[in-house]
């Protein structure tokens, strides 16, 4: 089979997911011809050079619907002889995109592709698109749906993880978050965003708040805790699915849980001959690639099956991984990464992550896999795995390895 390499990988800074956020201006399909024609310039791609582009977004509603992904082709400088493809699963959608790519790469459906994501949070609100699975009763009973929030704390209560845990874990993710930007950690992939004029409007993370410590997290209350003891009352919904918890400790808010921002990804994805043809380097190769269902109420522990997966797909055990990228949808998500596979804590989100820096659903799962090869790159390492949770029960995965 056909290898599928990464050619290269861009990002938008994330702005804040609110109406004083940097890129609350800017649409969907700008943001997203930003990412496109980065691609095209840093690689001298002229003409029908890429197969197709698969973007990824989860609330496909208003200027974020209709095939986003042909509407960005054709707003930015590519040529309208590229298609376009749009996906949505949920909070993998980024990932899904480059995975689908990587597949369609090594079946020999073309040479190259670009693929990523994006989501305006500011602009299209999460959940505006109505979801089936939280407003339908004859779903949301039968599956016994609950917030994320609520898993989230169902996680912490059911492998025992405290508020000083969670909350620890998320003052590391901003000390990370703060250094890497310090260092210019993120500078090779980092596009800024700039208006008609071409004046920058960001070009850095401005959802960071350096200063977090066990303090400031303390004196935060529990956000989930009201929806699910007092009204509607999810708790119930949720203990009827896991009786033989006594109660849901809820210890998870704001300040350990993923920032709501806009953002853009896009990643470059080709066979050998493609990279010859356009006198470029291979940078990674694409090792495996993994998707999994798993239960819908407790939702987010995703990356423990996916990942188990994609070993055992590749033949490959959790030491023959040097870095990790688990995304910080809620504390708890990744330290029940950790404690499954007894990973050290160092080799995970080494840059910081979602808690720190937010999360835009649509674009993370790209912006995980390129700040993943920055870092292999940056250390010296060979092989790194990315991982996220899914809403409505769902894991992905895919193993990248350093040319």
């Amino acid at each position: 089979m056909t290898e599928a390499y990464i050619y290269d990988a861009v990002r938008t800074p994330r702005g804040k997911g609110r109406k004083d956020g940097s890129l609350h201006e800017v649409t969907a399909v700008a943001l997203s011809s930003n990412v496109l024609n980065a691609l095209k310039e840093r690689n001298n791609l002229e003409g029908h050079a890429v197969e197709d582009v698969i973007w990824g977004n989860v609330t496909q509603v208003m200027e974020q619907g209709a095939c986003l992904a042909r509407t960005a082709v054709l707003a930015s400088d590519l040529d309208e002889r590229i298609p376009g493809l749009s996906i949505n699963r949920f909070c993998a959608s980024g990932m899904e995109a480059v995975n689908l790519a990587a597949n369609q790469v090594k079946g020999g459906a073309g040479m190259a592709y670009i693929a990523g994501g994006v989501e305006m949070m500011s602009r299209v609100p999460m959940g505006s698109d109505g979801a089936a699975m939280a407003i339908d009763p004859t779903v949301a009973m039968e599956q016994y749906f609950v917030p994320q929030g609520i898993s989230a704390d169902i996680i912490a209560t059911e492998y025992g993880f405290t508020r000083d845990q969670v909350d620890a874990l998320s003052v590391e993710s901003q000390r990370r978050a703060a250094a890497a930007w310090a260092d210019n950690r993120f500078a090779k992939s980092i596009v800024t965003v700039r208006d008609v004029n071409g004046l920058p409007i960001l070009d850095h993370d401005e959802y960071m708040r350096p200063g977090t410590d066990m303090q400031s997290l303390g004196a935060l209350k529990p956000a989930f805790k009201d929806m699910g003891e007092v009204m509607p009352g999810f708790d119930k919904v949720a203990l009827m699915k896991y009786p033989h918890l006594e109660a849901i400790n809820h210890i998870h808010h704001a300040g350990n849980s993923s920032g709501i921002v806009d953002g853009s990804a896009g990643v470059l994805i080709g066979n050998k001959e493609f990279g010859e043809k356009y006198g470029l380097k291979p940078r990674a190769r694409i090792r495996a690639t993994a998707k999994i269902g798993t239960d819908p109420t407790i939702m987010l522990t995703g990356p423990v099956p996916a990942t188990q997966k994609i070993l055992a797909d590749s033949g490959m055990s959790i030491s023959d991984i040097d870095l990790f990228e688990v995304n910080e949808a809620f504390a708890s998500v990744v330290l029940r990464f950790q404690q499954a596979f007894d990973v050290d804590p160092a080799l995970v989100n080494v840059n910081g992550g979602s808690i720190a820096m937010g999360h835009p659903l649509g674009a993370t799962g790209a912006i995980i896999i390129g700040t993943l090869l920055d870092e292999l790159e940056r250390s010296g390492k060979e092989v790194g795995l990315a991982t996220l949770c899914i809403a409505s029960g769902m894991g992905a995965a895919t193993i990248i390895e350093r040319v």
